[in-house]
């Protein structure tokens, strides 16, 4: 092996070091994190309680990867770390496929999916709620791009995600 060649294999090595792989799920989940409040907040779109619940493993792989980052020091609790991350990708795989199969209609989603509407506080504010509010269904893609909903791109990514925390976990136990 020339000096070369172990100079680009070292910092190849580098760049996808545990703790680099953990950043970069953290920061793409983030990222998903960000681009949901910015659909909900800006562009209007209110999500329903399937996209909710697309949220929650993407808000606990931010905060394991802030908690890694921060205190995993030793090979092994970054190990775990990416552990961890490849279970929550895989579940937020898994609800972005069903979800996207809601919508698609390969699925029957949950019968009480109608998720954001804010509580009413008397019999007046349900009775306006009523009239102005509407009430998101599961399986309606509120937007599409190139042919997928956000359900469906949130199972895309997190499926990428998975792939990179499983390629931490091999590569690790395949240098021990």
């Amino acid at each position: 092996m020339t000096a070369s060649t172990f100079d680009a294999a070292s910092n190849r090595s580098r760049m996808l070091s545990p703790l680099r792989l953990i950043g970069a799920i953290g920061l793409v989940s983030a990222a998903l994190i960000a681009g949901a409040w910015y659909f909900q907040l800006v562009v209007g779109l209110v999500p329903c309680k399937l996209c909710l619940e697309q949220r929650w493993p993407h808000y606990a792989a931010i905060a394991l990867s802030v908690i890694a980052l921060a205190l995993a020091r030793s090979a092994r609790l970054q190990w775990l770390g990416l552990l961890v991350l490849a279970v929550l990708m895989a579940w937020s795989t898994g609800l972005g496929i069903y979800h996207s199969g809601v919508e698609w209609g390969w699925f029957l989603g949950p019968s009480d999916c109608g998720g954001g509407i804010p509580a009413a506080a008397g019999m007046q504010d349900f009775m306006k709620q009523l009239q102005s509010v509407r009430v998101v269904s599961c399986g309606e893609a509120a937007w599409r791009f190139l042919g997928l909903s956000l359900a469906g791109w949130n199972a895309v990514v997190s499926a990428g995600l998975f792939v990179l925390a499983v390629f931490g976990l091999v590569r690790r136990g395949s240098a021990a």
